[in-house]
C-alpha cells in the first residue's frame, strides 16, 4: 500500500477516535444531569449533497503544495486558497470533481497544530520564501508572503504539525519591523480577499 495512503487511514482513524472519545465525555455528562452544547458536533453532521456539489470524490493528504490523493494521484490547489485556508502539512482534504472539470476543495481533517514564531527569509537564486524558527527551516507559499505584504527580516508567526517535523508550514500572520522599531501586525490585502473569496 503506497505511503499516502498509510497516512491518510492513520488520520482518518485518528479523526473518529477523537470524535468517539468527545461525544463519549459529553454522554457521561449529560447522564449525570449537566447541560452540554452539541451544536459544535450537530453542525458537522453530514449533508446531503446539493446538485452542484455531486461529482466524483478524492480524499487526500496535503503535502504543503499538492494533495496526494488516495488513489496515488497529485492534484493542485491554488496556492491563495491553501494560504487563506493556512492549510498545514498533513492535513486530510476532500476534493470534488464537478462535471464541468472544476475542483471543489474542503478540508475534512485538520491535523493538530502548533505556532512558531520566526524570521523571514529569501532564497537569492530560486525567489522561494522560508521561515527560520526554533533552529529549523520551514518552506511557505509565495502567495501566503505577498498576501501579507511580507518582506525579508520581518518576524512570522507560522503554523506546523505539532507532532511531526515538517517541511512546509502556514503562514498565520507578519509582524513588519517599523524604522523605530516597533512591530506592525500587517493587514491581508483586500484585493486578494474577493479574489480568493470563491475558493472557500
Amino acid at each position: 500500500m503506497p505511503q499516502n495512503q498509510i497516512v491518510l487511514l492513520k488520520q482518518m482513524i485518528e479523526r473518529a477516535q477523537k470524535q468517539v472519545e468527545t461525544a463519549t465525555k459529553m454522554l457521561e455528562k449529560v447522564e449525570a444531569g449537566e447541560d452540554v452544547d452539541i451544536s459544535s458536533i450537530t453542525s458537522k453532521a453530514p449533508k446531503q449533497p446539493d446538485s452542484e456539489e455531486e461529482g466524483e470524490i478524492v480524499e487526500g493528504v496535503f503535502d504543503g503544495v499538492q494533495m496526494i490523493g488516495n488513489d496515488s494521484k497529485s492534484y493542485s490547489i491554488p496556492p491563495n486558497y491553501a494560504s487563506k485556508s493556512k492549510l498545514v502539512e498533513g492535513d486530510i482534504l476532500k476534493l470534488t470533481i464537478l462535471d464541468d472539470g472544476s475542483f471543489l476543495y474542503k478540508q475534512i481533517g485538520p491535523v493538530e497544530r502548533k505556532r512558531l514564531r520566526g524570521t523571514l527569509m529569501q532564497d537569492e537564486d530560486t525567489g522561494e520564501y522560508s521561515v527560520m524558527a526554533q533552529g529549523n527551516t520551514f518552506k511557505v507559499i509565495s502567495a501566503s508572503v505577498t498576501y501579507f505584504k511580507g518582506e525579508v527580516g520581518d518576524e512570522v508567526v507560522i503554523l506546523v504539525p505539532s507532532d511531526k517535523q515538517s517541511q512546509w508550514a502556514a503562514v498565520e500572520n507578519i509582524m513588519k519591523h517599523m524604522e523605530d522599531g516597533s512591530q506592525h501586525e500587517e493587514e491581508p490585502q483586500d484585493d486578494l480577499d474577493k479574489a480568493t473569496a470563491d475558493l472557500l
